[in-house]
C-alpha cells in the first residue's frame, strides 16, 4: 500500500473551502486511491492552531477532522516524543542555511525513518529536503 506524509497545509486546504489549495488537495486525494496516510502530532498542532481564531464552525471542524484522522485505520499519527524533539532541534540547528521550521524538520525526519518519499504538501521545503511535494503546481 502506498504511504504518503500529510503536512498541515494539506489538512488545512481540505477543511477550508476558501483556501487556495482546497481544490488541488481534493484532486490529489482522489488520485491517491487506497493509501496509508502518515502525519504527526506536530502537524496536527499546526492545523488546530491555524483554525484557533477562524470562528467556532472551522474550529469545531478542525477538531472533528483530527478525531476522524485518529480513528482512521489507514492513518498513522506519529507522536512527538522527547527524543524526536531533540532530533528535530538538532536538524533545525544544523540546517541554518535553510528556512525550515521545527515542524518541517520533524516531518522530514519522520519521512526518512519511515521510508516515505511523497508529501501531501505545497511547501517547497519538502522538495528542498529531497521529497516530492504532491500539491506543488
Amino acid at each position: 500500500m502506498r504511504r504518503v506524509f500529510a503536512d498541515a497545509g494539506y489538512w488545512i486546504a481540505l477543511l477550508n473551502p476558501k483556501d487556495g489549495l482546497h481544490v488541488k488537495a481534493i484532486e490529489v486525494s482522489e488520485t491517491l486511491g487506497r493509501s496509508r496516510i502518515l502525519t504527526s502530532e506536530m502537524v496536527l498542532t499546526e492545523v488546530l492552531n491555524a483554525f484557533a481564531a477562524k470562528g467556532d464552525s472551522l474550529r469545531n471542524a478542525a477538531c472533528a477532522m483530527v478525531d476522524k484522522i485518529r480513528a482512521n485505520s489507514n492513518a498513522e499519527i506519529v507522536p512527538m516524543t522527547s527524543n524526536a524533539f531533540r532530533e528535530a532541534v538538532e536538524r533545525y540547528r544544523t540546517r541554518d542555511d535553510k528556512t525550515w521550521g521545527l515542524t518541517d524538520c520533524t516531518s522530514f525526519l519522520i519521512m526518512e525513518q519511515k521510508g516515505v518519499t511523497d508529501a501531501l504538501s505545497a511547501d517547497r521545503d519538502f522538495q528542498q529536503a529531497g521529497f516530492t511535494a504532491l500539491l506543488v503546481e
